[in-house]
């Protein structure tokens, strides 16, 4: 038994989503988006040493070795699950843990809205899951693939770093690639990947132009990929492609992208008003006609009027999103407001509607 195993154990029991193990702190986690340290001593650079790399074999340690900072994947089984980045600060070595859920939940599970699943029933294009670090969207991604798996007779591909969440075959085929371990990087297993047959290709971060051309050559061409960006819009997450690319380069990958993208999920999780959790915010973007037309034509920042006037289709803007669950007394209007585009909307938003027991 490893010594940071009762520690993880003990955030899992708390509700907590994340563990800080920092050289000269106290171990604290991060519990309902705040951080908070948990009864302990500083650590010493021996302490936090023993604690980070006890639990890595040679292939990671090597490669903290070579970088200063690694990706790698831990479980106590049957206990708890981590998403693991150990790096080096001034102090001394540090982890942090991203306490991943024992079991895949459900699209209905994790509050999405039922029509999200359409996106699992389309052959081919793009689907993109935005929101910054700790919104939610490897869930997200992973109720996905995992209704795929129940529902469809695919093969699915995922491509991650590390692999977060663990799929079985149900009536699919899962095959899982991490990088580091399995694949030197993601450009090269998406390469790979037209070879393998795959009808569904996750790709855990869509990092780089490289594997940005790829996803959308790949969608293009007859696979439906799933990927995710740290983008905090569906405007933005398509300029982010876009300005990717200069010149010629960035003339085809926006035909492309015209033609492929089926929609982006834009998450946010805000801090529930009874303590208890955090809530999902959802910004949906269809892409319709009209939005694989404002791509071709170079008028993405009409994107937000595309999707305020989509609501019969099922898109729905942050602000709505946001509005809510404050009006359903999910969340506080004061930790609503910085998720607003005004906090002057939080006037248009009567008393919270009573919640059941």
């Amino acid at each position: 038994m490893a010594r940071i195993d009762a520690i993880l154990k003990l955030v899992k029991d708390q509700g907590a989503s994340d563990l800080h193990v920092t050289t000269g702190s106290p171990p604290m986690v991060r519990l309902n988006g705040e951080i908070v340290p948990i009864p302990h001593e500083p650590l010493s650079r021996e302490t936090s040493e023993l604690l980070l790399f006890e639990i890595m074999d040679d292939d990671v340690r090597d490669r903290y070795a070579a970088r200063k900072d690694v990706d790698f994947s831990y479980e106590v089984p049957g206990v708890v699950r981590a998403r693991c980045n150990v790096y080096e600060q001034h102090l001394g070595p540090a982890g942090a843990f991203r306490i991943l859920p024992s079991q895949i939940l459900s699209i209905e599970q994790l509050g999405l809205p039922p029509h999200v699943a359409r996106f699992t029933e389309m052959t081919r294009g793009l689907v993109l899951v935005t929101g910054p670090p700790g919104s939610g969207k490897s869930s997200t991604l992973a109720a996905l693939i995992d209704h795929v798996n129940a529902t469809q007779r695919k093969h699915l591909l995922t491509i991650e770093d590390p692999i977060e969440y663990r799929h079985g075959n149900k009536r699919s085929l899962v095959t899982q690639r991490e990088v580091g371990r399995n694949t030197p990087g993601f450009a090269q297993a998406l390469r790979a990947a037209l070879r393998e047959d795959p009808d569904v290709i996750l790709v855990g971060e869509v990092r780089d132009p490289e594997t940005m051309q790829l996803a959308i050559t790949a969608a293009a061409t007859g696979q439906l990929v799933f990927g995710t960006l740290h983008t905090m819009s569906a405007a933005q997450t398509v300029d982010r492609i876009l300005d990717s690319f200069e010149g010629e380069k960035q003339a085809q990958v926006r035909l492309m992208l015209a033609e492929s993208l089926r929609g982006v999920l834009a998450q946010r999780l805000l801090r529930r008003a009874d303590g208890k959790g955090r809530a999902l915010a959802l910004e949906i973007l269809l892409a319709n006609g009209a939005v694989s037309a404002l791509i071709r034509e170079r008028k993405t920042f009409q994107l937000p009027s595309v999707v305020q006037t989509g609501r019969r289709e099922g898109m729905q803007t942050m602000d709505d999103a946001v509005l809510g669950l404050v009006r359903s007394g999910a969340v506080a209007p004061d930790d609503a407001a910085p998720h607003l585009s005004s906090r002057d909307l939080l006037d248009r938003v009567g008393p919270p509607r009573a919640q059941a027991a």
